[in-house]
């Protein structure tokens, strides 16, 4: 079904090749949850994981045995399979989700294809439709439902007019 990016390497932690990471979670233990990691498409089993008191993840993986090993890691992204994240609450989805869904209106009017979905103060939703781009913050109001089986986003047309960018 795919993977999700679940965190960014920050730096080596110690001379063990523990990587200190930056997860892009809601809760830095939810990575607990994946059982293998991706890096550049290389899977890595997970030896351990914890959270530091200043809030960031540190996890240890099979096959990066000291400092020097974990230091060609800076800057990596760590994926997931989609399978095995943890299930959201009722309203909560994941990006990969969302990617590809039919952006439409109450009233049937399709707006595009959701491309992409940036976080800066609020999500920002990339929609594409005959080439030309769209973006728009998911404010509250402006996502009405979100229809996984039926493949659309739906959008309120009022509110999206007002904040979007074309």
């Amino acid at each position: 079904m795919g993977r999700l990016v679940i965190g960014e390497v920050l730096k080596p932690q110690g001379i063990r090749g523990e990587l200190k990471i930056k997860t892009f979670t809601d809760f830095p233990e939810a990575v607990k949850a994946f059982k293998t990691v991706y890096i550049d498409d290389t899977p890595y089993k997970i030896l351990s994981f914890r959270v530091g008191t200043d809030g960031a993840a540190y996890i240890g993986l099979r096959g990066i045995p000291d400092r020097n090993a974990a230091e060609l890691f800076r800057g990596k992204k760590l994926e997931g399979e989609r399978d095995d994240a943890p299930p959201l609450e009722e309203g909560q989805y994941y990006i990969v989700d969302i990617l590809g869904l039919s952006c439409e209106t109450e009233e049937g009017e399709v707006l595009g294809t959701v491309t992409d979905i940036s976080n800066l103060s609020s999500d920002i939703y990339t929609v594409e439709k005959a080439g030309k781009r769209i973006l728009f913050p998911a404010v509250k109001g402006v996502v009405k439902k979100v229809d996984l089986d039926g493949g659309k986003l739906i959008v309120d047309k009022k509110i999206f007019d007002e904040i979007a960018v074309y």
